[in-house]
C-alpha cells in the first residue's frame, strides 16, 4: 500500500503563500506521503478550471512539479454532477471532464476521480437520487466520457458513496458491468458507503464492497467518522470508529501496491494519521 493525502488538506490553514502547488507538494514530501489526490481548482488559487484551461502546459507543469518531488498524483478529482438536469450544466461538466482525461493522460496521473451525483441541481440526496431514473441519466451522461477515456487510455473511477446514485456495491457492480468499458473503475472510500442506519452493520457493508468489487478497485480512500447531532461526520484515520484491520488486510493480500489517499486531515493530525495505518497494515 502506498499511503497518500488529499493535496489541498496540506497546509490548509497556512499563510497564502504556503498553500501554492509548489508548496503543498512540498509539504506532503516532506510528511513522509508518497502520492496526492489533486483538485485543481482546491489547490491552485485564481483559476478556473474549465475545458480551456486544461492545457497541455498545464500537464507539463503538474507533471514538473511532482516530479521535483518525487511525488504520483494517484488521481485527478472531476468531482461534477453527470446527473444535472441542465442539459447546457450537464454538457460543460462533460467538456470538463473531457479536459480533465486528457490532462492526466498527459501528466502520468493514474486516474480521473469523480462521484455519481444526483438528479437535482444542488447535488444533494433526495427522494429520487436512489431510483432506477437517476440510475439510467447518469449512465447515459456518462458514456461519452468513458469514450474519452478510452480514445486517451486512461481511466475514470467512480466513487459509491451512499448519498448519490452509485449508493452501494450492487449498484456500483451494476454500473461497472452495464458499461463495459475498459477504462471504467472504482475508488473504494468505505466511510462513504455508510449512512447512520448502516453504521452499525458496517464491517458487513464493507466485506460486501470488498467482495463484489475487488476486481474493479484502482484506489482507496481512508478517512474515519463520529457521530454528531444524528450525522455521521468525517475525520481523519485513526480518530473515529472505524476498525480499518479487515479493509488493510484486503488490501495487503488483494491489493498490495494500491495507493490509499487519506482525507479529512488537518495540518495537526496528517502525519500521526499516516503512522497509524502504516503501523497497523505492517502487523497485517
Amino acid at each position: 500500500m502506498q499511503l497518500g493525502i488529499r493535496l489541498h488538506d496540506v497546509n490548509s490553514a497556512a499563510a497564502e503563500s504556503e498553500q501554492t502547488l509548489e508548496a503543498r507538494a512540498a509539504k506532503a514530501r516532506a510528511e513522509g506521503f508518497q502520492c496526492v489526490h489533486l483538485a485543481l481548482s482546491k489547490c491552485i488559487k485564481g483559476v478556473t478550471f474549465d475545458y480551456a484551461a486544461l492545457t497541455e502546459g498545464l500537464a507539463a507543469h503538474v507533471r514538473r512539479v511532482f516530479r521535483e518531488q518525487d511525488l504520483d498524483i494517484a488521481v485527478l478529482g472531476c468531482y461534477l454532477n453527470l446527473a444535472h438536469p441542465d442539459r447546457e450544466k450537464l454538457m460543460e461538466f462533460q467538456s470538463r471532464y473531457y479536459g480533465s482525461l486528457r490532462v492526466a493522460s498527459l501528466a502520468g496521473i493514474g486516474m480521473v476521480g469523480t462521484e455519481t451525483g444526483a438528479p437535482n441541481a444542488e447535488y444533494r440526496l433526495d427522494a429520487n437520487t436512489h431510483g432506477r431514473e437517476a440510475l439510467r441519466t447518469f449512465m447515459w451522461n456518462l458514456e461519452p466520457v468513458l469514450e474519452f477515456a478510452e480514445r486517451c487510455g486512461t481511466t475514470l473511477a467512480i466513487e459509491p458513496v451512499w448519498n448519490h446514485i452509485v449508493y452501494n456495491a450492487d449498484r456500483a457492480l451494476e454500473v461497472i458491468k452495464g458499461m463495459e468499458s475498459p477504462s471504467l473503475r472504482i475508488i473504494f472510500d468505505p466511510v462513504n458507503l455508510l449512512c447512520m442506519e448502516n453504521a452499525d452493520e458496517r464491517e458487513r457493508v464493507f466485506g460486501d464492497a470488498m467482495d463484489k468489487l475487488c476486481d474493479y478497485i484502482a484506489m482507496v480512500h481512508l478517512k474515519d467518522f463520529v457521530r454528531t447531532d444524528g450525522k455521521l461526520v468525517s475525520v481523519a484515520a485513526g480518530t473515529g470508529e472505524m476498525d480499518y484491520t479487515a479493509i488493510l488486510r484486503f488490501l495487503k493480500a488483494r491489493k498490495p501496491y494500491i495507493q490509499a489517499s487519506l482525507e479529512n486531515t488537518t495540518n495537526d493530525n496528517a502525519v500521526q494519521s499516516r503512522l497509524f495505518l502504516e503501523e497497523l497494515y505492517q502487523k497485517l
